[in-house]
C-alpha cells in the first residue's frame, strides 16, 4: 500500500530520520536516537513533524452550539484564543477519538460566522470527519481541511518559547497554556498560527504553516541546532506525562470515566450531547475499572495488551509501557478493577512467560517544575 508523505519527508530522511508506516503515513521514529531525543525535549528543544494529523476547520453561525452535540466537555468555557481538550463519544460514551478545540472568533468573512479549528489523530482524521460533518449538516456549518498540504510542526522543550520569540521577535509570556495566535516569523511568506499545546510533558508550541513555510522553518530550526525527533521519543515523552495515546490507552468501548478523563464530562451544562445518557448511568455508577500508572521493578518493559495479575488471577491489562528515559525505570498504563486501583497495591505483569512485580503509583510519572 502506498503512503501518505508530509511536506517534510524528504528533510526528514536528510536529516537522518528512519522511516516507519504509521497510520497510512511515512513517518520518522527517530533520528539520531530515542534517547537522546528525549532528552532534547526534556532539557533544551526537539522538534517533530506532526503534519500527519488531521485539521478541520468549522465555520459558520454559533458552531460551538453544533459542536456540543458530539462532545461531553462545555465548549462555551473557552472563547477566542483558548482552546479545550475533549472527546468525541459513541451513543454508549465509549471514546471515538480524543482532539483539540481552538476558538479562533468571528470569521472574516461574515460579521455573523465564527470559526473553530479542531486538530484530530491522524490513525481516525477520515471517520472523524465523516462523523462531524454527519452531525453538522443540518447546522449548515462549513467543515473544511484546514492542514490541506500543510505542515503541523511541534516545537517542544523549555527553551522553545525563547527561542520562537527570538525568531518571531515577539513577547509569548503572556500566552498561556492552551491558548493560540498568529504571528509572524522572519523568513516566512505568510503568519504563522501557532498554539500552546503539546503531547510531550514540556512547555512549547505547536504551529500551523503552508509547505513552503513549513519547509523553511523545519530549516531554520536545524541550523539553529534543534533536535529533530521522531515518534519513538514522542511515545515515551507522553507516556512520562500519562497523556493517553487514542487506539491503546483508550478506545471506543472506553468511556472517559475508565480513562480518567471523568473532568472532561460537564453532566452539569444543560446541553444534550452523543453519549449522554450513557455517561449519565456511568457517572451513577461509577466506571467497574480504572486506568492507573505502574512502576515495575528490575528493567523488564510491559508492553501493550500483557496481563496484570494479582493473586494468581488475570485482573487487567497493560496499555502503554516503556523505558523512561527521564526516570531510569520501566512504566506503564494498565487498566485494574476499580478496587486494585489504589496508589501502593502490588500486582504483577506477566512478561514473556515470567511475572515481574509492579506497584500502582500516581500519574503523570513526570511533571516539569
Amino acid at each position: 500500500m502506498d503512503l501518505n508523505q508530509t511536506p517534510l519527508h524528504d528533510l526528514c530522511i536528510s536529516a537522518g530520520g528512519r522511516m516507519v508506516p504509521f497510520a497510512g503515513w511515512d513517518m520518522p521514529v527517530q533520528f539520531s536516537g530515542l534517547v537522546t531525543e528525549h532528552k532534547a525535549v526534556r532539557t533544551d528543544t526537539g522538534m517533530f513533524d506532526i503534519s500527519h494529523m488531521g485539521v478541520l476547520r468549522i465555520e459558520g453561525a454559533n458552531p460551538k452550539d453544533a459542536l456540543q452535540k458530539l462532545v461531553p466537555s462545555d465548549l462555551h468555557r473557552i472563547g477566542p484564543g483558548q482552546a479545550c481538550y475533549t472527546v468525541l463519544l459513541n451513543e454508549q460514551g465509549g471514546i471515538i477519538d480524543d482532539l483539540i478545540v481552538y476558538d479562533l472568533g468571528p470569521s472574516f468573512s461574515s460579521k455573523n460566522h465564527e470559526t473553530l479549528l479542531v486538530v484530530i489523530n491522524a490513525a481516525c482524521a477520515e471517520t472523524d470527519t465523516v462523523w462531524i460533518r454527519q452531525h453538522l449538516e443540518e447546522a449548515d456549518l462549513q467543515v473544511l481541511d484546514e492542514k490541506k498540504n500543510g505542515v503541523l510542526l511541534a516545537l517542544q522543550g523549555p527553551k522553545a518559547i525563547a527561542l520562537l520569540e527570538r525568531l518571531s521577535r515577539d513577547d509569548l509570556s503572556e500566552l498561556p497554556r492552551f491558548g493560540h495566535r498568529t504571528l509572524k516569523i522572519d523568513g516566512l511568506n505568510a503568519p504563522v498560527f501557532t498554539a500552546r499545546t503539546g503531547y510531550t510533558g514540556e512547555d512549547g508550541v505547536e504551529l500551523l504553516l503552508n509547505a513552503e513555510d513549513g519547509r523553511k522553518l523545519w530549516t531554520q530550526l536545524i541550523e539553529e541546532g534543534v533536535t529533530p525527533c521522531g515518534l519513538g521519543a514522542r511515545d515515551t515523552l507522553r507516556l512520562e506525562a500519562a497523556m493517553h495515546l487514542y487506539g491503546q490507552d483508550m478506545n471506543a468501548e472506553t468511556t472517559p470515566f475508565d480513562a480518567g478523563l471523568g473532568w472532561l464530562v460537564h453532566l452539569e451544562m444543560p446541553a444534550n450531547f452523543v453519549g449522554r445518557q450513557a455517561l449519565e448511568k456511568a457517572a451513577e455508577h461509577g466506571p467497574s475499572k480504572r486506568l492507573v500508572g505502574l512502576k515495575l521493578e528490575g528493567r523488564s518493559i510491559a508492553r501493550h495488551d500483557y496481563p496484570v495479575i494479582h493473586e494468581g488471577a488475570s485482573v487487567g491489562v497493560v496499555t502503554s509501557g516503556s523505558w523512561s528515559p527521564t526516570l531510569e525505570e520501566p512504566i506503564a498504563l494498565a487498566f485494574l478493577p476499580q478496587a486494585l486501583a489504589k496508589l501502593g497495591t502490588e500486582i504483577s505483569v506477566e512478561i514473556r512467560g515470567q511475572l515481574k512485580p509492579a506497584t500502582v503509583v500516581r500519574r503523570p510519572f513526570y511533571r516539569r517544575s
